[in-house]
């Protein structure tokens, strides 16, 4: 089936790509979203199963491929709206289309792949269809973080290569060459601690950059910056999700040796220090979605405190980047009208939001809540588990330090989404202002919805794919 899947994904991309019919177009992303499904299913029902020897369907790659393919369908519902109300060229409206579906394809294979080297290659493959969705619009800010974007990356994956260089030689000591994280796992007692110490500290550095950790984070703040709402819904959500499962992979592997304490430290630090990079910059940020964008950071932060501090903690951070991807995502979709609105990205520049849009003002204030892990939000009881695994791993320090960084993000995010529900707009006419519909905010009422509802009412199936997907850490 993934052959099936990636040759399809490849050929739609492609007559995207070189076809101008309007259409055609649509009908193809169409195509696509029932093939995207439709492998989804698929992995669901096949799970332990092996394909092409290089991909392994087990329960972590179902929940984050799920998650991916719920977030799709309003991610191209929202690109179409965005080609509606913007002028349209063929040519750019085929590469944009042909370039996400490519990365949704290059997500779905990274997340399935059960070989690091595999991994790398289409985690280089989100890189360059993403690298297209940045430079969408053509102009010098666009360009400027597109190669902002591509060279930060470059380096990354450059380091992750070194990283599986230094694997390879602790394998090969250890009388294997197979780089399948199963192979990993059965070898990780015996594996050089030198050589493993190394790989990691490579790797780990170079995947930060997708999971918007320090310290590589910079470059997807950029990005989200400069990418249509859309795209930047999926940089902030599955995108980040790939760089998590790598990270997961290897640790996991790192676990099972005597440098888990060393690895965790490591967690530990890159973790708290996201938290407090967000915290100062979403102090004097203005722009609506660079500060998204930040709280993402914050966020991937809290769920490797998780899982540095292990217990519950590797529950509720799968849980957390479940919930989180689903916030984020609704979120970003929402600014896409933010800016319909007011033609400005500029927090300075907006205000009085219930007046002008009420359902995507309570979207706002929903997601709000939901980011902030405020009850009901889902993402109030994951932080909570998260928190409370930091207590029994004895972090207390680390901890309280994270409570008061809370506090000051909670406080800066809120004043900036207050300014924009209800202060007045300075110097803002309204005379012309869009009419935006209720039920173009419809998807992400359902996506914050979906924070709510699974986080008291968890399915059985999703809580045995989280315990399976955490299986092999030691309690």
């Amino acid at each position: 089936m993934i052959a099936i899947y990636l040759t399809g994904a490849g050929i739609i991309s492609g007559i995207i790509f070189f076809n101008r019919h309007r259409t055609i177009n649509y009908f193809l992303v169409f195509i696509f979203l029932i093939l995207q499904w439709a492998f989804t299913i698929y992995s669901y029902t096949h799970l332990h199963s092996e394909e092409l020897s290089f991909f392994r369907i087990d329960a972590l790659a179902i929940i984050l491929l799920a998650t991916l393919s719920i977030i799709s369908i309003p991610a191209f519902y929202h690109s179409y709206i965005y080609f509606l109300k913007h002028k349209e060229i063929p040519r750019q409206r085929a590469i944009y289309f042909s370039a996400m579906v490519v990365l949704i394809m290059a997500m779905s294979a990274a997340y399935l792949s059960s070989h690091i080297a595999v991994t790398w290659v289409f985690i280089e493959l989100t890189t360059l269809s993403a690298s297209a969705l940045v430079y969408h619009r053509r102009n010098i800010r666009s360009l400027e973080g597109t190669w902002k974007y591509i060279f930060v990356c470059s380096i990354s994956i450059t380091l992750v290569f070194i990283g599986i260089l230094f694997l390879s030689i602790a394998l090969q000591q250890s009388g294997s060459t197979d780089l399948s994280f199963s192979s990993l796992l059965a070898h990780a007692s015996s594996l050089n601690e030198f050589w493993m110490r190394l790989a990691f500290i490579f790797v780990f550095t170079g995947l930060t950059v997708k999971a918007g950790l320090v310290p590589m984070y910079t470059a997807g703040i950029d990005a989200k910056d400069k990418a249509p709402s859309p795209a930047g819904a999926l940089f902030s959500s599955a995108l980040m999700n790939v760089g998590f499962i790598g990270i997961f992979r290897f640790y996991e592997v790192v676990a099972q040796t005597s440098l888990r304490v060393w690895a965790s430290n490591l967690l530990i630090i890159a973790g708290a220090l996201s938290v407090f990079v967000a915290a100062v910059y979403m102090l004097k940020v203005k722009n609506i979605k660079r500060m998204l964008a930040y709280s993402s950071v914050e966020h991937m932060g809290i769920i490797f405190l998780g899982i540095a501090a292990g217990g519950i903690g590797y529950y509720a951070a799968i849980l957390h980047i479940i919930f989180h991807a689903f916030t984020k995502a609704g979120m970003f979709f929402q600014v896409g009208q933010v800016y319909r609105i007011y033609k400005s990205k500029n927090i300075f520049d907006t205000g009085n939001y219930f007046n002008y849009n009420l359902a995507g003002a309570l979207v706002l204030l929903f997601g709000f809540l939901c980011a902030a892990a405020i009850p009901p939000s889902g993402m109030f009881i994951s932080e909570f588990l998260i928190f409370r695994s930091l207590f029994e791993a004895h972090y207390i320090f680390v901890l309280v330090i994270i409570l008061i960084l809370l506090a000051v993000i909670i406080w800066a995010f809120g004043k900036n989404i207050f300014k924009l529900l209800f202060t007045p707009a300075v110097n803002f006419k309204d005379e012309n202002v869009e009419n935006i519909k209720w039920h173009e905010s419809s998807s992400q009422f359902i996506l914050l919805g979906l924070v709510i509802y699974l986080g008291f009412n968890p399915p059985p199936q999703m809580l045995d794919l989280i315990n399976e997907a955490i299986k092999n850490f030691p309690r």
